[in-house]
């Protein structure tokens, strides 16, 4: 058991799934506190039965913390998370400030549970649109190898904060209404459109999301020889990202054996009948921790490719409920201070 847990950016959308996943997964912790900026401090959260007041984010608050899960822009984990170290604490960071850092491991518990095990404080939680892709993957390459991912992905406006769910239900009544959109998150309008860029400008043509889903999946599989060429587009959804994934094995396998490891992967809902229609739709696989997986086939051409589609919650297995998985691991391992 966590002795003592504390839940930074509490106030924000992550962090109230943060403390609904808590409670789901059943993280067993003493006493709890919530952190925030000083906009958010003295502000009263209903959490577990009772009231809770949130507390300012200063290196103060980390006094006696064993484990922190965190839900904060870059910048602000780069302030923060040194000064819950240096008292002690061990930070589950959903940033992306330490994904890369060598000293720092990436972890998602249904494919590298192992590597927390190397963490010197901190634990970083991956980006959404890597983490329901690797899960999907592991199974296949635990059963047949990985040489090759081609990947695009299809994401909600959610992975771009509160504000721009906002921002595509306001345009889209704009847009049906005649009406100029006033854009805020996007270069574009987003109502009934389809933007093919998200990050900046990273290296030949790739964008900084793109080129993350190459390094964080090197990363988490240890395996830098996977070729991976990703598309990132964003889409007017609200809530969950959609990936197309085509992949090469090092063995043929078939497709009943590809549904079967699906099937039985942790973490992974397999949802496949093109017959009669049924596949995963982000819409219906809103505020659900699981990955699903449907479309599944084999390549016609190449005996070791497999295509499938990937749906998942960007909010949820993306980010909240990841991070609290890890947290249970830390418990149950009996990692955190007792």
């Amino acid at each position: 058991m966590i002795r003592n847990l504390a839940i930074v950016g509490a106030t924000g959308a992550v962090g109230q799934i943060v403390l609904e996943e808590i409670q789901q997964q059943g993280l067993k912790y003493g006493n709890i506190k919530l952190l925030a900026s000083a906009r958010s401090a003295g502000k009263k959260v209903d959490f577990a039965g009772k009231s809770i007041t949130v507390e300012l984010l200063e290196p103060s608050a980390f006094d006696d913390v064993d484990v922190v899960i965190a839900s904060t822009p870059d910048e602000v984990a780069a302030e923060f998370v040194p000064w819950a170290v240096e008292r002690g604490a061990i930070v589950v960071d959903e940033s992306a400030y330490f994904r890369m850092d060598p000293k720092v491991p990436l972890v998602i518990p249904e494919v590298n549970p192992h590597d927390i095990q190397k963490h010197q404080g901190i634990i970083a939680s991956p980006n959404c649109s890597t983490t329901q892709m690797v899960v999907a993957l592991k199974p296949l390459m635990d059963a047949a190898g990985l040489k090759r991912v081609v990947v695009s992905t299809y994401q909600a406006v959610s992975g771009a904060g509160l504000s721009a769910q906002t921002e595509l239900v306001d345009n889209t009544k704009a847009y049906l209404g005649q009406q100029s959109p006033e854009l805020k998150n996007f270069a574009y309008d987003i109502a009934l459109n389809l933007i093919p860029q998200i990050g900046s400008h990273k290296e030949a043509g790739f964008t900084s999301e793109e080129m993350k889903m190459v390094y964080e999946t090197h990363k988490i599989l240890g395996n830098n020889q996977i070729k991976i060429n990703a598309t990132c587009i964003r889409v007017p959804v609200l809530i969950g990202h959609s990936e197309s994934i085509y992949c090469e094995t090092e063995k043929p396998l078939s497709l009943e054996q590809i549904r079967e490891l699906f099937h039985n992967a942790p973490g992974v809902t397999l949802v496949d009948d093109l017959i009669n229609k049924k596949y995963p739709m982000p819409r219906d696989c809103a505020h659900k921790p699981d990955v699903f997986v449907g479309r599944v086939r084999k390549d016609r051409d190449v005996e070791t490719g497999i295509s499938f589609w990937c749906v998942s919650d960007n909010l949820r297995k993306g980010a909240a409920t990841n991070a609290v998985q890890i947290g249970k691991l830390l418990s149950d391992q009996a990692l955190a201070k007792s």
